[in-house]
């Protein structure tokens, strides 16, 4: 090659490990993401460690932890709690184009507002917003234009349309790194495109065994809605696909699907994010680097920290020593084992959906190839043996028979939190700490904002 090659990123918001064709679900929909699974690198036991979507997303962007980074809630902003290096900074450097479309979500300072230029980490072409889930009147932010633009329809569709026209058009005179960030398959539902919807009856929903019966009904409505939005997204990155294979560029470009944390949608009798749990905490994770290893699995846990380094390693960029993440690209260029055993699993705060007062709390734990163990500051909460038992329905942490695997997982844990400097205090604690600002209610607040007067014109080209 005559140069580095390009990186396509490509991340949902809020879509579960469980839910495609690849992994095994019955009800959904998925063909393009089951084709590119065949052609890639599935990391199976990929995780998002801290399983919101600002923490996610800031980890992704700074390769450290969110104790490091200091965003461990929604709705902060991540350039005035972190000073860097960022992702897109070093990629930059190195000599790329860096472009992102869609939700953004790191800003903190309104969900409306404009995000400007030196607080958006990097990235040098925009077309972000910072956080909507109203799909079929979504906005953005052009550039440096204060004025809203809408997007045209179903916001994914439209984002996507917009990725393949930059691919089109303008990747021609360098390498570039375009990150396009969807806002499904996040609830609310049903509101993606009709023929999608029209795929999915909740009565017809086969639900996993851990869904409690007096979360079926439930659970049986909000999968429907779920698939609908995932089958769309699938359509849309099959489009992507297509316009790599049409212009060449899946020849020279690495292309990763992946998406911020899961949803619980019923499974052990909750909804969301944030828990412990595999359907919460679980992501797919799909590299397909055109120099690879090629296709195949790996099992070895990865989290949102290992990102960063990894991807910088692949573009041929060099690694800040800040970095915390575990780099993975030799995994991926020649199949070498990583040697990297867990993943390391934390809530620092419970809010907005998993409070307080409806049973949140703050956990720490490790994921590994195998089991699932989980800590609360009461002690040993959680332990599952996930090839025995992958739907999690044994809780194994009080069994005799597992006492001295408990022990052996909590020296590991306990090592593992001193390694990224890890207190694992009490939530309220954090607040107080960083200064995190509550509404009446005592929520973390959401600072408001109006969304300016749209262009008129719609659409920025």
């Amino acid at each position: 090659m005559n140069r580095p090659y390009n990186l396509v990123f490509v991340f949902a918001d809020q879509w579960r490990f469980q839910a495609t064709g690849y992994a095994g679900d019955r009800n959904v929909v998925t063909p393009n993401i089951d084709r590119f699974a065949g052609q890639s690198l599935n990391f199976a036991n990929a995780v998002s460690g801290c399983p919101v979507c600002s923490p996610y997303r800031a980890s992704l962007m700074t390769g450290v932890y969110p104790n490091r980074h200091r965003m461990m809630v929604n709705d902060q902003c991540l350039y005035r709690l972190y000073e860097g290096p960022f992702l897109a900074e070093c990629l930059r450097h190195a000599g790329y184009r860096t472009a992102y479309i869609g939700k953004w979500h790191l800003d903190g300072n309104g969900r409306n507002a404009f995000v400007p230029p030196e607080r958006r980490l990097g990235f040098d072409w925009w077309k972000g917003f910072e956080c909507s889930h109203d799909y079929q009147e979504s906005y953005y932010y052009c550039d440096d234009d204060p004025r809203p633009h809408r997007w045209a329809g179903y916001d994914a569709d439209a984002q996507t349309d917009e990725a393949c026209r930059y691919l089109r058009e303008e990747t021609e005179n360098a390498p570039f790194a375009l990150f396009l960030s969807w806002g499904p398959p996040h609830n609310p539902f049903g509101s993606a495109p009709a023929q999608f919807e029209a795929m999915y009856n909740p009565q017809r929903m086969h639900l996993p065994p851990n869904v409690p019966e007096a979360f079926a009904d439930q659970a049986r409505e909000e999968l429907a809605g779920y698939y609908a939005h995932c089958s769309a997204l699938d359509a849309a990155f099959g489009r992507l696909l297509g316009t790599l294979s049409a212009t060449g560029r899946d020849r020279d470009t690495i292309v990763v699907f992946t998406s911020d944390h899961g949803d619980m949608l019923g499974s052990q009798g909750h909804f969301r994010k944030q828990r412990p749990w595999a359907e919460s905490i679980r992501v797919p994770c799909l590299v397909r680097h055109p120099g690879g290893a090629g296709p195949g699995t790996d099992n070895t846990p990865l989290d949102a920290p290992d990102l960063m380094p990894t991807l910088l390693a692949l573009c041929g960029a060099s690694i800040p020593e800040a970095c915390q993440g575990r780099d993975f690209s030799q995994t991926i260029l020649n199949g070498t084992p990583s040697g990297i055993e867990d993943a390391l699993l934390a809530l620092y705060v419970p809010f907005h959906e998993w409070r307080y007062d409806n049973g949140g709390r703050e956990y720490r734990g490790l994921h590994t190839t195998r089991y699932t163990y989980v800590r609360t500051l009461a002690g040993p909460w959680l332990l599952y043996d996930n090839v025995a038992d992958p739907r999690q329905r044994h809780n194994l942490v009080d069994e005799p028979a597992h006492v001295k695997r408990v022990a052996e997982l909590e020296a590991r844990l306990t090592a593992r939190l001193q390694e990224v400097g890890d207190d694992f205090v009490d939530g309220r604690k954090i607040i107080q700490r960083e200064r995190i600002a509550l509404n009446e209610q005592g929520e973390i607040a959401i600072r408001s904002s109006t969304l300016p007067e749209p262009y008129p014109g719609g659409s920025c080209a």
